[in-house]
């Protein structure tokens, strides 16, 4: 399997060091990727590394996941307007001890493969060497020029807050990983988003001009929404790999909800499907958008691939239980069904004011469904709220006991996505 040939035509690769291609045709070659240990959970931005390092095992490669330890502390430039807040030790233990679970998942580890993965920890190297050392023995060699001259540099000299010499060194830091990975573990590749080629190629640099060697270096691009906004991003912020933080079912809804071209460039990225395979999707999706079968692929691989098929059909029932069956009567699901739906956020209400018939816009006020009863006004009159799938158009309408479900419940639906389960006791 040609992996350069296969990572082109998915759109995965941006930028490539000449001779990185025949490199990989010649050789079982070792490459890694960097990760950055900031939470315990990697979040959908670290999905493409992730199937980058798959796709590296798949075609014969040695795949390695590098987590920074000791870059972790220092915080890198690259994007960022303002320097981070650093880690203290414990908190970037607990964050590597998290990223190194969820790996596993994705990568085959076992020591009897000759491409088994491997998982680096680039505080490990770094413990042990003084700042003089590390002046005279790898500072000496990367001109303060050559530095400067990286996009990631320059664009916080010339902005207002400027760069510290803590940041600025995170280039030669993540240039002597790739020097001695290479030198201790015969690694020749280093890949990740095409932000990163700055530093990358400052690695390879470093290892032609401290031992001669030979290193190479691909990006993939940055992935971006058809309509501007940030990828990963919702209106309760990332998307999580943890079940805890983003739960399957929210998850399988952010994949299902893209828009048309997402989907048609996401599934070349984000899965395995063959070339045929894809491409006869989107001529069927072309024929018949409305029935979304982009999306629905995209969305069952990616779920099936980050957490498994059982979570992946579990998203599907409450999908189709919260909006497939929406026609349906409240009334006619279960109490199991109310109880175990995903991506419903349970709330807690006191029954007594229900028992005294409290008016629509005091309940979703005093329940938390919103913040006001400003703005609960405001999403009734736009008829923005249903409660136990009927729409409230009286902003008048009272909540009683005779509306609970199971004599319990009450399901409220506010906007196209959003779902609550109150329970009244």
């Amino acid at each position: 399997m040609n992996l350069i040939e296969e990572l082109r035509w998915r759109g995965m690769i941006a930028d490539i060091m000449p001779g990185t291609e025949e490199q990989l045709l010649k050789e079982m070659t070792t490459g890694y990727v960097g990760f950055d240990p900031t939470a315990e959970s990697l979040h959908i931005g670290s999905l493409v590394p992730i199937i980058l390092l798959v796709h590296v095992q798949n075609a014969g490669h040695k795949p390695m996941a590098l987590i920074g330890g000791a870059t972790g502390m220092i915080g890198d430039p690259t994007g960022k307007s303002a320097e981070r807040n650093l880690l203290d030790e414990a908190t970037l233990q607990k964050n590597i001890t998290g990223i190194k679970n969820q790996l596993s998942k994705f990568l085959s580890f076992d020591t009897d493969k000759p491409n088994a993965a491997v998982l680096v920890n680039n505080y490990d190297w770094f413990k042990s060497i003084s700042f003089i050392d590390f002046l005279r023995d790898v500072g000496k060699h990367i001109t303060v020029n050559y530095m400067m001259a990286k996009d990631s540099v320059k664009k916080r000299i010339e902005g207002e807050t400027g760069i510290s010499y803590t940041e600025f060194a995170y280039q030669l830091m993540q240039g002597y990983d790739y020097y001695w990975l290479y030198n201790n573990m015969n690694c020749k590749l280093q890949f990740g988003g095409s932000d990163q080629w700055g530093n990358m190629t400052t690695g390879a640099e470093l290892i032609r001009r401290k031992c001669s060697g030979e290193a190479f270096v691909f990006t993939c691009p940055l992935i971006t929404k058809a309509d501007g906004g940030k990828f990963g991003k919702t209106e309760s912020g990332n998307v999580w790999l943890s079940a805890d933080r983003t739960t399957p079912y929210q998850f399988y809804q952010f994949w299902l909800n893209v828009s048309d071209a997402d989907a048609e460039k996401w599934i070349k990225i984000f899965t395995f499907l063959s070339k045929e395979v894809i491409e006869q999707l989107i001529t069927a999706h072309k024929e018949n958008p409305a029935a979304r079968l982009l999306q629905k692929t995209l969305a069952k691989e990616v779920t099936i691939f980050v957490h498994n098929e059982n979570e992946y059909l579990k998203a599907v029932e409450t999908t189709e239980k919260l909006f497939a069956n929406a026609n349906a009567p409240a009334e006619s699901l279960s109490e199991d069904d109310l109880e175990n739906m995903e991506g419903v956020q349970k709330i807690n209400f006191d029954v007594a004011k229900i028992n005294t018939a409290i008016d629509a816009i005091s309940f979703l006020a005093e329940s938390g469904i919103f913040p006001s009863k400003g703005e609960a006004r405001k999403m009734l009159q736009n008829g923005g709220v249903s409660i136990n799938r009927k729409k409230v158009e009286d902003i008048q309408q009272t909540i009683q006991a005779s509306m609970l479900l199971h004599n319990k419940y009450l399901l409220v639906q506010k906007g196209k996505k959003h779902y609550y389960l109150v329970t009244c006791a």
